[in-house]
Protein backbone atom coordinates (compact mmCIF):
# COMPACT_ATOMS: atom_id res chain seq x y z
CA UNK A 1 0.00 0.00 0.00
CA UNK A 2 1.34 3.42 -0.96
CA UNK A 3 1.49 5.94 1.87
CA UNK A 4 1.24 9.62 1.01
CA UNK A 5 1.30 11.08 4.50
CA UNK A 6 2.78 14.58 4.66
CA UNK A 7 2.03 15.06 0.94
CA UNK A 8 -0.46 17.45 -0.62
CA UNK A 9 -2.29 16.40 -3.77
CA UNK A 10 -4.18 18.65 -6.16
CA UNK A 11 -6.89 17.04 -8.29
CA UNK A 12 -8.99 18.94 -10.83
CA UNK A 13 -12.32 17.71 -12.12
CA UNK A 14 -12.86 15.77 -8.91
CA UNK A 15 -16.60 16.16 -8.51
CA UNK A 16 -17.27 13.00 -10.53
CA UNK A 17 -15.74 10.15 -12.49
CA UNK A 18 -12.01 9.51 -12.61
CA UNK A 19 -11.16 12.76 -10.83
CA UNK A 20 -13.41 11.87 -7.89
CA UNK A 21 -12.00 8.33 -7.72
CA UNK A 22 -8.46 9.73 -7.82
CA UNK A 23 -9.15 12.22 -5.01
CA UNK A 24 -10.70 9.48 -2.86
CA UNK A 25 -7.76 7.12 -3.47
CA UNK A 26 -5.20 9.82 -2.63
CA UNK A 27 -7.09 10.62 0.57
CA UNK A 28 -7.20 6.95 1.56
CA UNK A 29 -3.44 6.81 1.00
CA UNK A 30 -2.96 9.63 3.53
CA UNK A 31 -2.46 12.71 1.35
CA UNK A 32 -4.05 16.04 2.14
CA UNK A 33 -6.23 16.48 -0.93
CA UNK A 34 -7.16 19.80 -2.48
CA UNK A 35 -9.65 19.13 -5.23
CA UNK A 36 -11.70 21.23 -7.57
CA UNK A 37 -14.66 21.17 -9.86
CA UNK A 38 -17.31 23.47 -11.24
CA UNK A 39 -20.28 21.94 -9.41
CA UNK A 40 -20.37 22.96 -5.77
CA UNK A 41 -23.03 20.49 -4.53
CA UNK A 42 -21.10 17.54 -5.97
CA UNK A 43 -17.84 18.92 -4.58
CA UNK A 44 -19.28 19.24 -1.09
CA UNK A 45 -20.69 15.70 -1.34
CA UNK A 46 -17.25 14.37 -2.34
CA UNK A 47 -15.64 16.29 0.53
CA UNK A 48 -18.12 14.72 2.97
CA UNK A 49 -17.28 11.24 1.62
CA UNK A 50 -13.58 11.90 2.04
CA UNK A 51 -13.91 13.31 5.56
CA UNK A 52 -16.13 10.41 6.62
CA UNK A 53 -13.34 8.09 5.44
CA UNK A 54 -10.83 10.02 7.59
CA UNK A 55 -9.18 12.02 4.82
CA UNK A 56 -8.14 15.65 5.16
CA UNK A 57 -9.44 17.62 2.18
CA UNK A 58 -10.43 20.98 0.79
CA UNK A 59 -12.90 21.51 -2.03
CA UNK A 60 -12.33 24.61 -4.15
CA UNK A 61 -15.02 25.51 -6.66
CA UNK A 62 -13.16 26.45 -9.82
CA UNK A 63 -13.22 26.28 -13.57
CA UNK A 64 -9.83 25.35 -15.04
CA UNK A 65 -10.63 27.37 -18.17
CA UNK A 66 -10.45 30.52 -16.00
CA UNK A 67 -6.91 31.77 -15.33
CA UNK A 68 -8.06 33.57 -12.17
CA UNK A 69 -9.73 30.41 -10.83
CA UNK A 70 -6.56 28.39 -11.46
CA UNK A 71 -4.39 30.98 -9.71
CA UNK A 72 -6.69 30.91 -6.68
CA UNK A 73 -6.70 27.10 -6.68
CA UNK A 74 -2.91 26.94 -6.70
CA UNK A 75 -2.66 29.53 -3.91
CA UNK A 76 -5.09 27.55 -1.75
CA UNK A 77 -3.10 24.39 -2.42
CA UNK A 78 0.13 26.11 -1.40
CA UNK A 79 -1.54 27.34 1.80
CA UNK A 80 -2.30 23.69 2.65
CA UNK A 81 1.39 22.87 2.76
CA UNK A 82 2.39 22.27 -0.84
CA UNK A 83 5.41 24.13 -2.16
CA UNK A 84 5.68 25.71 -5.57
CA UNK A 85 8.52 23.33 -6.45
CA UNK A 86 7.04 20.21 -4.88
CA UNK A 87 6.75 17.04 -6.88
CA UNK A 88 5.05 13.85 -5.92
CA UNK A 89 7.04 10.65 -5.91
CA UNK A 90 5.22 7.37 -5.65
CA UNK A 91 7.48 4.45 -4.95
Amino acid sequence: MITLENKVALVTGATSGIGKATALALGRAGAKVVFSGRREPEGEATAALMRNAGAECLFVRSDVSSEEDVKALVQKTISCGATKRARMQIE
